[in-house]
């Protein structure tokens, strides 16, 4: 069973999961009509194929190490920090580390490029549980 979108004013955590990381599924942690936060986790070694959102979008590193691909260059992220990619903007990512990034899209009118995302924060195997503490 999925858990349900954060509602505004909610408190989120997004505190580094440690140990629990590699079990930790990638979740939409709040959707609104202009906005969508991603918790993304991806185990070491392991690509995302390049894309792009149609709106702005902010990467925040929270725990390991990714490097964000543009036909431009690479950036490296660790730990705290973040890239604004802009609107449009082609990009991959590849991970060097075991990684979790806070993904910040805009949206318009509730959906990000009219394929926004619709998912709720989860682990593996323990579905009624939240993630984090």
């Amino acid at each position: 069973m999925a858990l349900p979108h954060a509602q505004p004013m909610d408190v989120i955590n997004v505190a580094p999961l440690g140990d629990k990381l590699i079990d930790t599924f990638s979740t939409s942690l709040i959707k609104t009509e202009h906005m969508q936060l991603l918790h993304l986790v991806l185990p070491a070694h392991q690509d995302m194929p390049e894309h792009h959102v149609e709106q702005e979008c902010v990467i925040h590193c929270l725990e390991g190490e990714v490097e964000v691909v543009t036909p431009g260059g690479t950036r490296r992220l660790l730990p705290g920090n973040l890239v604004l990619l802009p609107a449009r903007q082609r990009h991959g990512l590849r991970a060097r580390a075991d990684f979790a990034v806070l993904v910040t899209l805009q949206l318009r009118a509730g959906d990000a490029g009219n394929a926004g995302g619709a998912g709720a924060r989860t682990l593996k195997g323990a579905a009624d549980k939240p993630v984090g503490p």
